[in-house]
């Protein structure tokens, strides 16, 4: 079973559609499988390069402060101490990595139940072409004709130059290449807007897409 979405063009008019496979965009979500895999993303994202100095580590003498008995303070050793003003810290951070082993089939699962979570909802829209000239305001009226919704994804193919010069600095619009679709950026944005390419790669898969990518560069040359 397929699904059918409209293609519109930068005026809103329809101009065709597309077929959405069933096995990405009509699966069952699993939000527990979801939510691992958008956290082991997130952690993954830490540079996890936070160090504090031991007592150790930190400059000052190994001199005692003062003499053990008859001040009337707390006896101290040195004033590298974790106590000590400037001293090291105790039990501080040190640098650690904080990715989490995610396999690849927990990953595609993820990406497809947060993409059915949107066809149903209708948050997935297409259109022909972005824009023809790096126009951000017409970029701008072109993708946000579906919807008023606050956060906008926009999903292109590596080729759309103009359209990624149009929108890169657009508010609240996130833009992404088809090859890096992923479940988080999908979760924080309202709406998904595709271009026509950018959907047809995307279904067609990695290799047949990057030979497609290389035949219109081979064009590009010999012309």
């Amino acid at each position: 079973m397929a699904l059918t979405v409209d293609i519109k063009s930068a005026e809103g008019k329809k101009v065709g559609s597309i077929d959405l496979p069933s096995e990405i965009f009509d699966v069952q979500a699993n939000v527990p499988l979801i939510h691992q895999v958008v956290v082991a993303q997130l952690a993954a994202a830490r540079a996890g390069t936070a160090k504090a100095k031991t007592r150790a580590e930190v400059s000052g003498t190994g001199k005692k402060p003062f003499k053990q008995k008859g001040t009337g303070r707390a006896r101290q050793g040195s004033v590298r101490a974790p106590l000590q003003r400037h001293g090291g810290v105790s039990h501080g951070p040190v640098p650690r990595k904080y990715d989490q082993r995610t396999p690849k089939k927990m990953i595609a699962a993820a990406l497809k139940g947060c993409l059915s979570d949107r066809q149903r909802e209708d948050r997935i829209h297409v259109l022909d072409s972005i824009t023809s000239t790096p126009s951000t305001q017409a970029a701008i009226t072109a993708v946000r004709q579906f919807s008023d919704r606050k956060n906008l994804l926009v999903v292109l193919s590596r080729s759309e130059d103009l359209a990624w010069r149009a929108l890169r600095n657009a508010e609240n619009t996130h833009l992404i290449v088809n090859d890096q679709l992923n479940a988080y950026d999908i979760l924080v944005s309202d709406d998904i807007v595709f271009s026509e390419s950018a959907i047809r790669e995307f279904l067609a898969g990695p290799a047949k897409a990057a030979s497609a990518v290389a035949r219109e560069s081979e064009v590009e040359v010999s012309a």
